[in-house]
């Protein structure tokens, strides 16, 4: 199976959220065990222009079976 590419903050977000809610819990339980504050959670997963990539990478990380590469960069032939 091909890897998926996602290039834009929002992907992150919406994968952020997912997971979290795949494993029901709430914001607040994951703000708590990942030692941030509750707004930060929201913000990770709700408001995708905030600098907050960090954040949520390390809650799709923790909460689903995957892990996040990146950045990527391609060159093209001018």
């Amino acid at each position: 199976m091909p890897k998926k590419i996602f290039c834009v903050e929002s992907d992150l977000a919406a994968l952020a959220k997912k997971a979290r809610q795949a494993t029901g819990k709430r914001k607040v339980e994951v703000a708590r065990e990942l030692g941030v504050s509750p707004p930060s959670v929201f913000n990770a997963e709700e408001h995708p222009d905030l600098p907050l990539h960090k954040l949520r990478i390390r809650i799709i990380e923790t909460y689903s079976k995957y892990k996040v590469v990146g950045p990527v960069y391609y060159l093209e032939r001018k």
